[in-house]
């Protein structure tokens, strides 16, 4: 396929995607996008009362359910309550930039939403799970390094900046080793990933106290930054194309900000498959979820 639009999204009639974040941005037109094509669409959101809002403008089988992804219980209660099977989960939610933060469970809120939120919603939810896991990573990973010696900035002084970058990496080596253990166990799930480039919801915040910066600043980012429903494709991409396993897609235009998606590449630390395997193991003391033994070989 030369060029990926969303009329090249298939017909999604009889399959279930669940997809985190939906009630804006980049997720809501994806979910927007994929229930107008036949899915049934779960909107997993923090606030309610916005999913709903994000409903109502869409068309099709949508339903909204309350997930927050900063609280391991509202994880589980949302994996516990979805008993169907699930076609696609798209791991989208996110936040950028908070000052420091932690989640219900103490976690740093930028590694505990980003990362381990949807590392144990995914492990939960992988026993229902029949299609494809699409996590949402950044081009500010090729920023990130995981340090595990404090994952949480529990001794270190706080950057937002690194914090992210950091939890955007986490995606990928998520991805990478979901994919080998996917792989080891004989599963039809395929893991990907996917980033919007520089789109409307995924800015850099700028100050408007300096004002003359500022203008630049948005003025810049309208000349460059993509609109929501172009920032979801590559996450539609990574979702319903014929692409391998691990996959990561992003835009194909000028340092990956905007254009068409393709499949691109990642920086050397997301690649480093020994960082992935201890991330997991990480991940999963952190938060008390493991990948399902019934998928393990031999169970």
């Amino acid at each position: 396929m030369a060029t990926f639009s969303a009329s090249d999204i298939p017909s999604m009639a009889g399959r279930t995607v669940v997809v985190t974040g939906a009630n804006s941005g980049i997720g809501r037109a994806a979910a927007r996008l994929l229930a107008a094509r036949g899915a049934r669409v779960v909107l997993a959101v923090r606030t309610a009362t916005k999913g709903r809002d994000a409903a109502d403008a869409m068309t099709g089988d949508v339903e909204v359910r309350r997930l927050d992804l900063a609280d391991l219980a509202s994880v589980r209660s949302f994996a516990e309550d979805l008993t169907e099977p699930v076609d696609v989960l798209v791991n989208n939610a996110g936040v950028m930039f908070p000052p420091l933060t932690r989640t219900a469970d103490g976690f740093e809120l930028q590694f505990g939403t980003n990362h381990l939120g949807h590392f144990a919603l995914t492990n939960l939810l992988l026993p229902r799970l029949r299609g494809r896991v699409v996590t949402v990573s950044s081009n500010g990973h090729k920023a990130g390094a995981i340090d595990f010696e404090d994952l949480n900035w529990e001794r270190k002084p706080y950057r937002a900046t690194a914090a992210y970058a950091q939890s955007k990496l986490a995606n990928l080596l998520f991805t990478s080793e979901l994919q080998r253990l996917l792989t080891r166990a004989g599963s039809p799930v395929t893991a990907t990933a996917a980033h919007p480039g520089l789109a409307a919801t995924n800015l850099l915040k700028t100050d408007p106290r300096r004002r003359v910066r500022h203008l630049v600043e948005q003025a810049v980012v309208r000349f460059l930054a993509q609109s929501d429903e172009d920032g979801a494709l590559p996450t539609l991409y990574a979702a319903v194309a014929e692409v391998p396993g691990d996959s990561y897609a992003g835009p194909g235009g000028f340092l990956e900000g905007r254009g068409a998606p393709e499949l691109v590449g990642r920086s050397a630390r997301a690649r480093d498959a020994e960082v992935a395997r201890r991330l997991w193991e990480a991940s999963e003391t952190l938060t008390g979820v493991a990948f399902p033994r019934l998928l393990l070989p031999g169970a």
